[in-house]
């Protein structure tokens, strides 16, 4: 039974409609980030090139789908500070110089890094940081603590 239900599934799936419609879901770097990690449970190829254009959903599709980098999404990842700091955090694993220019314009995402990924002060981040009092404070709270 099983394999018979595999079998239409499969033949559903080459049908010209069906076809046209994963290309529609491809272009859509939500959808296709969704589809991967909900239906094919795994890496998809073909959409990898609209995903890796909108930062969120590249990060989504590294962190949960691949579970690695996605090398071809980090330029557009790099100049999104909220996507760059988890992207440094969740799947690097580490410091990741390419985005930290962007990062550092940012006091809160700049203080996360430094407690999340630099795990202590970072002096290049600390005059944005020191213009922001919510972040200031979280910020010396960190390099005190």
């Amino acid at each position: 039974m099983k394999k018979t239900l595999t079998k239409i599934i499969s033949q559903i799936h080459e049908t010209p409609q069906a076809k046209a419609q994963f290309k529609k879901i491809a272009k859509d770097p939500e959808r296709a980030y969704r589809y991967a990690r909900d239906v094919i449970k795994g890496r998809w190829l073909e959409a990898e090139p609209f995903i890796a254009k909108d930062p969120e959903s590249a990060y989504r599709y590294a962190r949960y789908v691949i579970k690695g980098r996605l090398s071809e999404a980090e330029p557009f990842i790099a100049k999104e500070p909220s996507s760059a700091y988890r992207y440094a955090k969740d799947v690097i694993g580490g410091r990741w110089p390419e985005a930290e220019s962007t990062i550092a314009k940012y006091a809160d995402w700049a203080c996360w890094y430094a407690r999340d990924v630099i795990g202590g002060r970072w002096l290049e981040a600390e005059p944005i940081i020191a213009e922001d009092p919510v972040a200031y404070n979280a910020y010396k709270r960190l390099i005190t603590d």
